[in-house]
């Protein structure tokens, strides 16, 4: 079954990975930038990735250099584990999904990106996904649930059926790695989108004018894009797309 979008996930300029402002020492994906997202009335973006015990938690990278002052891979560690591990800059720790489920609580609209847990975009064990469907059992909130993965998609059609879902999508023509030439060529047409049983996409929003998000817009697909860092980028990105994720400057709300 194939899920509409809800007009919130429209209305609400959508927060990538919330409301994030490292001189306010709001890191991204973290409780604060997601609290101060929710205070604004945006909409928020996170990314899940899968702790060592099976939790969905609330993370962008695969590995935790990045954003902590530890090193190796989020998915060697419990859950326990890296709830006390802080994000640098700052006085949050990596948050679980199910934690920020609680802290949104249905207030704003939640797009959420499952990240792939191949790195080849190919069929997943499923891990990540189930985790994902748990956590929402009890949200009564709107949220929306995509991944670059089709595969991942797929999975959220069977377990989360309710629940609206989409593609990531992208020009695929930056470096990809390690992802082969053939897949990105393959993936940057959107050919899984009526197999997924998606409803919407977000889209690269350089990419836009792609022949193939014309022609799901004009079959009904909500069109999203990412990430805008301006107004200028914004008024560019909405001739064509429904809604925009953003960062680095404080969207206005549509009229």
């Amino acid at each position: 079954m194939r899920v509409p979008l809800p007009s919130a996930f429209v209305r609400c300029p959508i927060a990538h990975r919330a409301l994030h402002d490292r001189a306010r020492r709001r890191i991204e994906n973290s409780p604060s930038a997601i609290r101060a997202a929710r205070a604004a009335g945006y909409g928020i973006e996170i990314d899940l990735q899968l702790s060592a015990d099976g939790v969905a938690m609330v993370f962008h990278d695969e590995d935790l250099g990045r954003l902590t002052d530890e090193a190796g891979p989020l998915n060697a560690r419990s859950a326990a584990e890296l709830g006390r591990i802080k994000l640098a800059g700052s006085d949050d720790t990596i948050p679980t999904f199910a934690q920020v489920l609680t802290l949104i609580g249905g207030a704003v609209p939640l797009l959420v990106e499952i990240k792939d847990q191949t790195l080849t975009m190919s069929q997943t064990d499923g891990r990540l996904e189930q985790a994902t469907a748990r956590d929402l059992e009890s949200y009564s909130g709107d949220v929306a649930l995509m991944s670059f993965n089709p595969e991942s998609v797929a999975h959220m059609a069977r377990l989360c059926p309710n629940r609206p879902r989409g593609l990531t999508t992208s020009a695929y023509d930056a470096d990809w790695a390690p992802l082969s030439a053939a897949t990105c060529d393959r993936l940057r047409e959107i050919p899984d989108y009526d197999r997924s049983l998606s409803s919407f996409i977000s889209h690269e929003a350089r990419d836009l004018h792609r022949p193939r998000v014309a022609e799901l817009k004009a079959q009904g697909a909500a069109i999203l894009c990412w990430t805008i860092r301006s107004p200028e980028a914004e008024a560019e990105a909405r001739k064509i797309a429904q809604n925009i994720t953003f960062e680095d400057y404080a969207a206005p709300f549509p009229a």
